[in-house]
């Protein structure tokens, strides 16, 4: 679909970076060189490797390389998502201590809203006929109280084998702490059941916390045949085309790792992707040297958001998974799936642009979260569907042009007209285009309450941060978006519809290891730490080299897990080797949270090393694209529809690649992966690099 530089350039080996989504898999391709490739294709949601290998496959005839020429293939899929969100994961049993069969059943005692009558909580993902009880008990120091019952072992997994089960999650009563009974009842598993998967908690979670660590361990035994068929589908596909190079999969927390460990920890990987783009925005920010910014990233089936401040991304160590919004907040709990792993504080809702809207029951209008994808596919698309879409409404008030995805996919005014006149005009007895302005207004309304829930809910004003706009979609939405919270500045990429893909290629692989250390801080003893931090960096470092991360590329960080006594929630800090400086930064970064601290004695709960392999020839943002020759005049102009008060507005439409580097709204700026809008009263200017920054009357 064409380079992004024009230089001439000899190979030194090329990277791809792959990016999944619900209507688009998107493609970056870095040749080495600095010359740098992107494509978009539609996806194939029944089989994603097929749109991820067509995909490939052309991208590589766009850079003029043959397969052999590739040395690495960097993926973010949202196979894992999927898998949870549609109920389609392997069928799952669990074995478990005596007297803890309903642990997931309990969750933590909470409701997400304490008011809300309606709400009905998450059905487990193992039914309670497939979770099994066996005798075995450990203190919780360790000791062995009752010895595990290994024929109680074997009769259970028989029992789970015979009703069709094939993949087991293990979970006992302090395994963290000696993990000799969950290590033996899987090795029993395996050596009398060999066509079953076995998932024991301490190989995802070693640490305390019952319920966060059975269901942790659940919905990686869940996942994780899912996941193994498809990437095997996909390595096959990719060997049988010819590339012999190594496939790294993003995880939950923007980081890389190999293909090996993403089929077998997939609960770690279950966000992967979108965490990609937050990565991209972060190194983007530094290279502009922005360091506060919301973002904000729309595709075909959902918008998330999420905060970089002063340089740094948010992250937090669990979140649920759920449908509708789903953001990793401290506050709000038992509305989806816990998974206690590092992810990129994301909020998330299932806002996109393929999203259906409709009238509800209720006579009001609703966009989401159920999206037309790429099959059937929006009402304009010609392909299937019928109901109208975002995209639709986008369409018919002129903000889109006739075709998507650099001309690979025609679009028809006269079908979302014909839609949105049927389902949503005629019903509230609109015109069709005032109708298409209410879908732009709720769905802006929805990524609103998404931006809000990393910011304001975080006690962080979006006044004083740059609205980042990627995806397929965001740079559409962005300013109307930002007006509403008040935002100031809207950054657009040189390629914000590809950008996730691009931000893959800027990433680094990453490994966790965690180990139970219960002590009071008063009590903590450095010299004890250093021997613990000592055997995890060990862990982290043989990790990394069994990825072929060269030593020299490693480097390892250490922190601690505190909380307040009696409280069930811990935070991580840096470790210093000091309980003075210790109590410092755990009593500032509570504050920080919750606004106030507290007199009561610190636990030391566990410590922590993440393990980081360097990875030479990341993308560089700076470079990656220079402004081509731009021009004063518009390529056309068209009428555009700002809603009743403002009207259609004949509009000048620019090409991204050579519009001037300064543009007074209104004003529709096209690329071949992404349209950005620019609303009356707003201003555009492009710098050096082609980025856009939209500043706001």
């Amino acid at each position: 679909m064409g380079t992004l530089t024009g230089l001439e350039r000899t190979s030194t080996g090329a990277r791809i970076g792959v990016d999944i989504g619900g209507t688009f898999t998107d493609l970056v391709l870095a040749d080495g060189r600095g010359a740098v490739f992107h494509r978009k294709v539609a996806s194939t949601p029944a089989a994603p490797e097929e749109a991820v290998l067509e995909g490939v496959a052309a991208i590589i005839a766009d850079a003029r390389l043959t397969p052999g020429e590739v040395t690495e293939v960097v993926h973010g899929t949202t196979v894992g998502s999927n898998t949870l969100l549609q109920k389609v994961g392997a069928p799952t049993g669990l074995i478990t201590t005596k007297g803890f069969r309903d642990v997931l059943e309990i969750g933590r005692l909470r409701t997400p809203s304490m008011f809300d009558l309606q709400w009905e909580k998450p059905v487990p993902l193992v039914a309670r006929r497939h979770r099994k009880e066996v005798s075995e008990r450990i203190a919780a120091d360790g000791t062995i109280l009752v010895p595990l019952d290994e024929a109680a072992v074997l009769e259970a997994a028989q029992e789970l084998v015979d009703a069709g089960i094939f993949s087991f999650a293990v979970c006992f009563l302090n395994s963290y702490r000696n993990p000799a009974h969950e290590q033996r009842a899987a090795t029993l598993i395996a050596e009398h059941f060999p066509q079953v998967r076995v998932t024991s908690s301490i190989s995802v979670l070693p640490e305390a916390k019952e319920y966060e660590r059975t269901s942790t361990t659940v919905v990686n035994a869940y996942v994780r045949p899912v996941l193994e068929a498809y990437l095997t589908r996909l390595e096959r596909g990719l060997a049988d085309a010819g590339i012999d190079a190594p496939l790294l999969v993003c995880n939950s927390n923007g980081a890389l790792a190999s293909s090996g460990t993403a089929r077998e920890k997939p609960v770690f990987f279950i966000s992967s992707g979108r965490a990609a783009g937050v990565v991209g925005g972060s190194r983007l920010g530094a290279a502009l040297d922005i360091k506060d910014l919301v973002v904000f990233d729309m595709g075909g089936t959902t918008a998330s958001a999420s905060l970089v401040q002063n340089g740094e991304l948010t992250r937090v160590s669990e979140y649920e998974f759920r449908a509708g919004i789903s953001t990793p907040s401290r506050f709000i709990k038992a509305g989806g799936y816990m998974m206690s792993v590092p992810t990129v504080d994301v909020a998330e809702v299932g806002s996109g642009a393929g999203s259906i809207a409709y009238v509800d029951q209720g006579g009001l209008m609703r966009v989401g979260p159920v999206s037309a994808g790429a099959d059937p596919g929006p009402a304009c698309y010609g392909i299937g569907g019928s109901r109208p879409t975002v995209t639709d409404a986008n369409l018919l008030l002129g903000y889109l042009p006739a075709q998507l995805a650099g001309g690979s996919r025609a679009l028809s005014v006269e079908a979302a007209r014909t839609a949105i006149a049927r389902d949503l005009a005629d019903p509230f007895g609109l015109t069709p285009e005032d109708a298409a302005c209410g879908v732009r207004d709720v769905v802006n309304a929805n990524m609103a309450r998404a931006i809000r829930a990393v910011t304001v809910e975080r006690g962080v004003d979006p006044r004083d941060f740059t609205l980042v706009a990627i995806g397929g979609s965001g740079p559409v939405h962005a300013a109307d978006i930002a007006r509403l919270l008040s935002m100031p500045r809207v950054l657009v990429p040189a390629s914000p519809g590809v950008f996730t893909a691009m931000g893959m290629l800027a990433g680094d692989v990453e490994r966790y290891f965690i180990r139970p250390f219960a002590v009071k801080l008063a009590d903590f003893q450095p010299a004890e730490a250093e021997t613990a931090f000592a055997t995890l960096e060990a862990d982290a470092r043989a990790a990394l080299a069994s990825e072929d991360v060269a030593e020299h590329l490693i480097s390892v960080t250490r922190e601690v897990d505190m909380r307040f006594r009696g409280q069930e929630m811990s935070l991580s800090v840096p470790y210093l080797a000091d309980r003075d400086a210790l109590h410092a930064a755990f009593k500032a970064a509570y504050e920080a949270i919750y606004s106030y601290s507290s007199s009561d004695t610190i636990e030391v709960v566990s410590l922590r090393v993440i393990g980081r392999g360097l990875r030479p020839g990341k993308i560089d943002f700076r470079a990656a694209q220079a402004r081509g020759e731009g021009s004063s005049e518009p390529e056309s102009i068209r009428k555009v529809y700002y809603g009743a008060e403002q009207g259609h507005i004949d509009t000048p439409v620019y090409v991204r690649t050579r519009c001037p580097a300064r543009i007074v709204g209104p004003a529709v700026i096209e690329g071949a992966d992404s349209t950005v809008v620019v609303p009356p009263g707003a201003t555009a200017e492009a710098d050096a690099h082609a980025n856009l920054l939209i500043t706001l009357a």
